[in-house]
């Protein structure tokens, strides 16, 4: 007779059944409607395959497409699995490697048969067509367990070079599990390696819910040293609703793509000649200007002082941090070389000394705390510096100003005693929450990265260090709304410390992490910060890092595209451009202008002879605000035509009040506040 395990369900009821039983089991019991919207299940917290048996007492939870994160996982992973599956039996002599999940869908890397080129984006329908004939077949999804020499001999058997290759890396004597798409070794029945788990069926589908979106060349195991492969991109949703609406979120973000916009109102441009490095264009690096210009403000006014630190440094400094050991494969390293006289380029000798550009501004801050003598009076020192920064990242990885390997930070550092630090830490919430409300993001998430597997500290020190960053989010005067979001991130936390991140929503629902707040015990005691206490004794002072924007450019990045380059007034590089209709009035257009500028608005005369219907579509394309039409009539009349982006109609208004209203609107939200 069976032993019997006791299955406690989410409402508290607990069912003894016999070991062995399947999630499956249990909501067949429970109703017919329970088991055909079941997916998968969660035991004590792990998502596993509804047929998988239960061997223990365990906490156990069906996941059906109401529990979204998990089901979209689950449909992502089958939606790769069938995208193999169909390529293969598209085109025989294709080799599978792997396909994961993805945030909004899935990819699979595939070897081409022999003899021919690369898959194309021609093919995609073709797949489709083929995966649909898979999902309507609703073949079972089975799990298998197999030893690793049985499997290395099965890959190698069907000529499956790249899985044979991982399964002789894997430890020996582990077993492995495979899933079978169909009856495994029935005829159709296809395999991959897989830790799962899957959903029950391929039926278990919306056909209609995914589609291909592009393929792309890739690299076995990421190595250009390797074979060139092919990956399959696609997104897969739920239900068609929801694969729609994503289509048109995405094709709403092709239109707000920053790089075509970029490149369209002439604010940058990038180049193969510094490669991951912005070339800022007058009208971009006004934006730039009027942002860092607007966050000084709010620094000063926070009791922030302002500091510069160099751009190189020794690596000893470095790796007395900890970033030498941890963080050296991202960093621009450089001998300190010896000038040659003989102009054959530096010499650099066995024993040079190495340096670094600077990949971030913690250690050069926590240098210039130690200069000089620091009491408990003198916290907390609030350090802020806009540093820009290297990081090696990846020509892969680059895209646009988003990711960039020059970058310039919005940095700071705040070094406070342990009884400050929550109060500290609630005041800079309630900064940042104001900042982004000025910049147009009223909707974003509060996170709390968590300790990572590797890190420095003791346990004590993080669990202090995460408590302490929970009960400023509780103190601090974010909206209810913001609180109730409130979400706790396992292992994502830095080496040397835990994190509060804040993630943005932009205007089409896409979010983008921008701020952080992190917690450090452990720098101060690398580097030997320290302060006198009340109590005449030395004391280590709790550093936190922090950003409100994360860089600029990355930034820029995103205000235009949540803004589709429809700045507000007080960021757009150009505010008013004042048009002529006829030659006549650009004595008059040009006083305008005069007095436009003077007044601090950024202002241009279009004095082209040129329809003025050309002149609108033109500035309406640049995202100009606010054109000012004149013509003879206006400049008898002392009066402008007004067009404000986005809107058909025109209004005929006296200059002189038109300039006040434009004055006022053209000021940044916090001297509108102080006036």
């Amino acid at each position: 007779m069976s032993a019997l395990i006791h299955l406690t369900l989410p409402d508290g009821s607990v069912r003894e059944v016999a070991a062995g039983t399947t999630a499956g089991d249990v909501a067949r019991a429970i109703g017919p409607g329970l088991a055909k919207a079941a997916l998968a299940a969660r035991v004590d917290g792990e998502v596993v395959d509804l047929e998988r048996p239960i061997e223990r007492d365990a906490r156990l939870a069906i996941v059906t497409a109401k529990d979204e994160a998990d089901a979209l996982e689950l449909v992502r992973h089958d939606f790769a699995h069938v995208l193999a599956e169909a390529v293969q039996a598209l085109f025989p002599g294709t080799q599978i490697t792997f396909g994961p999940a993805t945030d909004d869908g899935f990819y699979y890397d595939l070897a081409p048969p022999a003899g021919r080129g690369p898959f194309t984006d021609d093919e995609l329908p073709l797949i489709e067509t083929e995966m649909r004939r898979i999902i309507a077949a609703d073949k079972p999804l089975v799990r298998e367990v197999w030893s690793r020499d049985a499997l290395i001999e099965k890959w190698t058997a069907d000529g499956e070079r790249f899985k044979a290759e991982w399964a002789v890396e894997l430890p020996e004597g582990e077993e492995l599990s495979v899933y079978w798409s169909g009856k495994p070794g029935e005829a159709g029945a296809w395999m991959d390696m897989c830790r799962g788990p899957h959903l029950p069926s391929t039926g278990k589908l919306d056909p209609a819910a995914f589609k291909l979106t592009r393929v792309s060349g890739a690299y076995w195991r990421g190595d250009q040293k390797n074979p060139q492969l092919s990956r399959i991109y696609g997104t897969g949703w739920l239900t068609k609703k929801q694969l729609d609406a994503h289509l048109l979120m995405l094709e709403e973000a092709a239109k707000r793509d920053h790089r075509k916009l970029g490149a369209e109102m002439d604010l940058f441009h990038l180049q193969s000649e510094a490669h991951g490095s912005v070339f800022w264009h007058p009208k971009g690096y006004l934006i730039w200007r009027t942002l860092e210009a607007y966050m000084r403000r709010r620094l000063d006014a926070a009791g922030y002082v302002e500091v510069k630190t160099p751009q190189v440094m020794d690596a000893r400094q470095w790796e007395q941090s900890g970033h030498w050991g941890k963080y050296r494969e991202n960093m621009f390293v450089i001998p300190d070389e010896v000038p040659n006289t003989e102009d054959e380029g530096p010499i650099v000798s066995d024993d040079a000394e190495w340096m670094a550009l600077k990949p971030m501004n913690c250690p050069a801050h926590v240098l210039i705390f130690r200069q000089g003598i620091k009491s408990y009076r003198d916290l907390p020192l609030r350090m802020a510096e806009f540093g820009c920064c290297h990081r090696n990242e990846p020509h892969g990885a680059l895209h646009g100003i988003m990711r960039v390997r020059q970058f310039t930070q919005d940095d700071a550092h705040i070094f406070v005693r342990e009884d400050q630090l929550v109060d500290e830490v609630a005041a800079f919430i309630d900064l940042l929450h104001s900042v982004y409300a000025d910049l147009g993001f009223d909707q974003y998430a509060v996170k709390l990265a968590l300790r990572p597997e590797k890190r420095f500290g003791s346990d004590e020190m993080w669990d202090i260090s995460e408590d302490e960053l929970r009960r400023a989010v509780r103190v601090s005067s974010l909206p209810d709304g913001i609180k109730a979001g409130f979400e706790e991130l396992e292992g994502e936390g830095a080496f040397y410390a835990p994190k509060l991140e804040f993630h943005l929503t932009d205007a089409i629902g896409r979010t983008w992490q921008v701020g952080t707040i992190q917690s450090d015990r452990v720098l101060p005691e690398r580097l030997d910060a320290s302060y006198v206490g009340e109590d005449g004794e030395r004391h280590r002072p709790v550093m936190l890092h922090r950003a409100i924007l994360g860089t600029f450019e990355r930034f820029i990045g995103i205000l235009i595209e949540h803004h589709a380059g429809r700045f507000p007034l007080w960021l757009a590089p150009v505010q008013v451009v004042v048009a002529t209709i006829v030659s006549d009035a650009d004595d008059y257009a040009e006083g305008l202008v005069e007095q436009l500028r003077a007044a601090g608005i950024r202002a241009e005369a279009d004095l082209r002879n040129e329809k003025i219907n050309y002149k609108v579509r033109e500035h309406s394309l640049a995202k100009v605000p606010v054109m000012l039409v004149v013509g003879r009539r206006e400049a008898e009349e002392g009066t402008v035509a007004v067009r404000r982006l986005g809107e058909e109609r025109q209004q005929v208004l006296p200059f002189a009040g038109m300039l006040e209203t434009l004055r006022g609107e053209a000021l940044a939200p916090d001297l509108k506040r102080s006036n």
